[in-house]
């Protein structure tokens, strides 16, 4: 079984982990934070966030020039790029702690209308523990990204499940215990500072990666920034896109109402989870494809093969959120929450169709052409958040998720016009076999659920989980029968084959 293969299905257990075990974990957490508390363990996480992308990119990075540097086959290039970037990291976590600090001190005035006194209290103290979260988890970061330059993507994934398993145990043993956010945030660095050490030991035990600083020249600075500086601004937008309403919120409203936000966004972020768990995997074959200089018209094939398989999980897990979401908002937290499931649909209506194009960011990346694409999606994205902004007051929690989707949406349509000009994809191939061939027979079955939903009444778990085996099982045999091509039927037995 290949690396690329078996990365795919660890990164799926992964999520079906990530997501079930934190589907079931956020009650827990919210009876045991409370509302409130939950919503600041939250905000402060989004707030400490933007501080995060002082990563400036040098993650996918590496990933990008370890991969360019093996098919290459240039060890001392590999091994002095290393270096580099560790010199570079020292600078950045310095520069975290100085902001951090900064920010430390402000942030009463910050938070002031919206937060109370003691939860100012534990904000600030959350927020340092954040910091030094962050001043270790970013140079610790780049273990795993040279794990993946060398497409080695089982150990990395193993170690994130293992971690996630035992972080969650633990978890409910802390809150049982009377922990409080502030124990969350001290398990977190924990976890991390492990998973950082064992990416190490992977990287340099099985690996055998050196770092050896040949030259330090300012040709390669200048190459290593202006590659990574798209990716930071990407990141930025990312941000923008998916917590800039909690910060937003924390400022405008309380914390009960930045939980109900937040707990939108977890919900709606699922679809990017799904879709970057395969995506990413693709970034070195990209990479080396276009370095030995791939025709466009193969990138487009290799972006619509992956595309369709995207948009038709996706689809799956749409569909099955527009059919069951509600219901499932009732039983798993209760009616103070069903505006989650209005933010989570506009969050993932707005990002369906980006996702499933998500090859053509890594062809950008692969093609050092970032620049534009970067540019157009923070100028679309910041629209969106101040239009969120300004749509707060009338609108209240759904207003803000309005003006991100609005941002995700308008970035994604001028994004195909460069596409299109720039890279010289043929992107009519994609659409047609996406828009045409796959989206009519989704929408079809998803509504008749839809419709079949209004006449069934669910009030309990079984219930939940008998329509919900039902909408899976007609989706899916509708799927193979009228969408799946020879290739993607041919797929579903190699899948099962353990070589």
């Amino acid at each position: 079984m290949s690396q690329i293969k078996k990365g795919a299905f660890l990164a799926y257990i992964n999520i079906f982990l990530t997501n079930i075990i934190g589907l079931i974990l956020t009650p827990f957490i919210i009876k045991h934070l409370g509302q409130s508390e939950y919503g600041l363990y939250t905000l402060i996480g989004a707030f400490v966030s933007y501080i995060s992308l002082l990563d400036f990119g040098l993650n996918n990075t590496i990933v990008r020039f370890v991969a360019k540097y093996r098919a290459q086959k240039d060890k001392t290039g590999e091994e002095n790029f290393l270096a580099v970037t560790m010199i570079i990291y020292g600078v950045i976590s310095v520069a975290i702690v100085i902001i951090g600090m900064v920010l430390y001190y402000n942030l009463e005035n910050i938070f002031s209308d919206s937060l109370s006194t003691n939860e100012l209290v534990k904000a600030k103290v959350m927020f340092l523990i954040f910091i030094f979260n962050l001043a270790i988890s970013l140079p610790g970061g780049a273990f795993t990204a040279i794990c993946i330059g060398y497409e080695h993507f089982v150990y990395p994934k193993t170690v994130n499940i293992v971690r996630y398993i035992i972080r969650s145990i633990s978890v409910v043993g802390l809150l049982l215990l009377g922990g409080d956010s502030i124990g969350l945030v001290i398990l977190d660095t924990v976890f991390n500072i492990l998973v950082i050490i064992a990416s190490l030991i992977y990287a340099f035990k099985k690996l055998k990666i050196t770092f050896k600083l040949h030259s330090f020249e300012l040709p390669l600075i200048k190459e290593i920034f202006s590659y990574s500086i798209w990716i930071f601004l990407g990141a930025l937008i990312q941000q923008f896109q998916l917590q800039a309403g909690q910060i937003i919120l924390g400022i405008k409203a309380n914390t009960d109402l930045i939980a109900i936000y937040a707990i939108g966004i977890m919900l709606g972020g699922f679809l990017g989870a799904f879709s970057g768990a395969i995506t990413n995997l693709f970034l070195p074959k990209v990479t080396k494809l276009v370095i030995l200089e791939g025709s466009n018209d193969n990138l487009v094939f290799e972006m619509t093969r992956l595309g369709r398989l995207l948009f038709i999980m996706l689809s799956f897990i749409l569909g099955g959120f527009l059919v069951l979401g509600k219901p499932f908002i009732l039983l798993w937290l209760n009616e103070n929450y069903i505006d989650s499931w209005y933010i989570a649909l506009l969050t993932m209506f707005s990002l369906i169709l980006p996702l499933s194009q998500g090859m053509s960011g890594l062809i950008l990346q692969a093609k050092n052409k970032l620049k534009y694409k970067t540019l157009i999606s923070l100028g679309c994205n910041t629209f969106g958040v101040i239009l969120g902004y300004f749509l707060v007051d009338p609108f209240g929690i759904i207003g803000m998720a309005i003006g991100t989707a609005t941002g995700i949406t308008v970035s994604f349509i001028i994004l195909n016009f460069y596409y299109k000009i720039s890279l010289k994809l043929n992107l009519q191939y994609f659409f047609e076999n996406i828009l045409l061939k796959v989206l009519p027979i989704s929408a079809i079955i998803i509504t008749s659920m839809m419709i079949l939903a209004k006449y069934v009444t669910i009030l309990s778990w079984i219930e939940f989980l008998m329509y919900g085996i039902i909408y899976s099982l007609i989706f899916c045999a509708a799927i193979y029968k009228f969408v799946l091509n020879n290739y993607e039927k041919s797929l579903i037995p190699y899948i099962t084959k353990n070589k």
